[in-house]
């Protein structure tokens, strides 16, 4: 008679070896999702950094960076 696991399947030890590693994998995957998702900086569109390197140039005053702003994020 040979050791069966799981209700008479013969799995046996490399099964569920497999198995765990399976899961240690899934889980440690969800968690590394959960944490670097949060920590993701919103992503700004292209015309807002091109903007505001503009400003950090001194092409444009602050007056004309909030106006093209507030367009670009009526948009």
């Amino acid at each position: 008679m040979t050791m069966t696991w799981y209700y008479g399947t013969p799995m046996g030890w490399g099964g569920f070896s497999m198995m765990a590693l399976t899961m240690l994998v899934f889980w440690g995957g969800l968690i590394a999702l959960a944490v670097v998702l949060p920590r993701h900086p919103t992503r700004t569109s292209s015309a807002t950094r091109i903007l505001e390197d503009r400003l950090a140039k001194g092409d444009i005053d602050t007056e004309e960076f909030e106006r093209v702003r507030r367009t670009l994020d009526s948009r």
